[in-house]
């Protein structure tokens, strides 16, 4: 069984991180969409209400599992028996940056391979601090949030603008 990992901090998650979920999806029998503690973010839904969200948009997709890891991703994909993990490039700018993470995850875990996928074009932009900013503004997030959190996301940011 191939099992692949896709990590992200997935705050909150968007269309583009859904669209290489399911593109994902459709390669591997196995995918684990694990939200990742990073120390150097201040996230503004919590661990355990991103997995949710993920489940939830998710649902549909049966060989997805959502997990949360605050662990080295090389060591937490080995304890998986994951081989593989998924990476979505926007821009040359990521790739750096996931290239050079893929080959320090391949020193620590000899066996992980970093697959990566371009996002899809209308993704190219998109990330979670842009739907936090826009959103800020008071933008309409139905372009850039699964339909289902639209709501729930825009009453976090604006909760968060008010303080």
């Amino acid at each position: 069984m191939k099992i692949a990992i896709y990590p992200g901090s997935f705050d909150p998650i968007t269309k583009g991180h859904l669209n290489i979920i399911e593109r994902a999806s459709k390669i591997f029998d196995r995918l684990i969409v694990c939200v990742m503690v990073n120390a150097e973010k201040n996230p503004m839904f919590t661990q355990s209400e991103r997995e949710d969200m993920i489940r939830r948009v998710t649902a549909h997709l049966g060989n997805v599992e959502v997990d949360a890891s605050n662990e080295l991703l090389a060591n937490y994909a080995q304890r998986k028996g994951s081989c593989v993990i998924v990476k979505g490039l926007r821009a040359v700018s990521d790739f750096e940056h996931e290239f050079q993470m893929a080959l320090i995850n391949r020193s620590i875990n000899p066996q992980l391979d970093t697959m990566f996928l371009t996002a899809e074009h209308e993704y190219m932009y998109l990330s979670s601090s842009v739907v936090r900013e826009l959103g800020s503004y008071h933008v309409s997030l139905e372009d850039y949030v699964p339909e289902i959190l639209i709501d729930e996301v825009t009453k976090r940011i604006n909760k968060a603008n008010s303080k």
